[in-house]
């Protein structure tokens, strides 16, 4: 199961630590609860897996208990593995709170954002952490806007078609191996191992670094795929698609991507078969579609 250090949250978010766990504690869910239900006494369907905020509500509710029962409802709170509990707007905690999560060896931590912008950037941060994530053989590219994800057998010509699309002014992502992260239901989003960022290889010459050969326009560190296109050797027995009626499509973690094959042979110039492609996508998402127009001609023709 895929899981997120509160030590990497606090890190990361610049969070205030007001208690420290006294062991390795990790969130595997981007969900969030306002525990003020909790504070009341009542525990039924009590998400305590989630990131436990506290914001002004909470808070002036705390505030108004007697100060018996908010250490007795404490007790009770912290007594649930909570992964954390987080305080927002820098607001004071009382010391019931502070002594229970003691007691228990939670983390108590706090920030000075207000409750609805952290929570909103707290849920985008996991979403990416704890998002479903593989990786694949193929290049990546931002061709005007749309990305391209180039796959084929090695040697086919994907470096050197990303190499030939950087030229002509498209930003590279990835070479050879591409994260693809699974951010939503309908999203996929790829990028570049640490390690290989920025850095093409191409047979012949060795390993360039894009960003110094042409600057920091062309590259970027993340780009969702929009589109697949696979290269292969030409195959004379095989039939390739010339109008483009009949839609193709290959799924990465359960998410179908728009699918070409382009056929590779000396003397076809892939990066202008690639923008072209990419153009023609973007064509269709706003809602034209040339194969389909031509073949309404025709069909009107044939029938006149």
């Amino acid at each position: 199961m895929l899981s997120v250090s509160v030590a990497d949250l606090i890190k990361d978010l610049d969070l205030e630590v007001v208690v420290e766990a006294n062991e390795k504690i990790d969130i595997t869910t981007s969900d969030v609860n306002r525990p003020g239900l909790q504070f009341s006494g009542f525990y039924e369907h009590f998400a305590n897996e989630r990131v436990q905020v506290i914001g002004m509500v909470e808070t002036a509710f705390i505030d108004r208990m007697p100060l018996d029962l908010l250490a007795e409802r404490a007790d009770k709170f912290f007594e649930y593995p909570v992964p954390c509990v987080i305080v927002t707007r820098g607001l004071s905690i009382k010391r019931e709170i502070v002594e229970a999560a003691q007691k228990y060896g939670r983390y108590l931590l706090r920030t000075k954002e207000s409750s609805t912008k952290f929570i909103s950037r707290l849920i985008n941060y996991l979403e990416e952490k704890l998002a479903p994530k593989i990786t694949i053989h193929g290049d990546l590219v931002d061709v005007y806007g749309v990305g391209v994800l180039l796959l084929g057998e090695s040697g086919i010509g994907k470096s050197e078609t990303a190499l030939e699309l950087i030229k002509r002014g498209h930003r590279l992502v990835a070479d050879d191996a591409t994260e693809i992260k699974k951010i939503s239901d309908y999203v996929l989003q790829g990028s570049s191992p640490d390690i290989i960022r920025h850095y093409i290889e191409i047979r012949g010459i060795g390993i360039l670094d894009i960003r110094t050969l042409y600057g920091v326009g062309s590259v970027r560190d993340t780009m969702n795929i929009d589109l697949v296109i696979q290269l292969e050797e030409w195959d004379e027995d095989k039939y390739y698609d010339r109008l483009g009626l009949d839609d193709d499509y290959i799924k990465f973690l359960d998410i179908k991507i728009p699918k070409l094959t382009i056929p590779v042979r000396p003397g076809r110039n892939l990066a202008i078969i690639v923008e072209v492609a990419a153009m023609n996508h973007r064509q269709k998402q706003m809602g034209y579609n040339a194969a389909h127009e031509l073949n309404k001609k025709l069909l009107k023709q044939i029938s006149t």
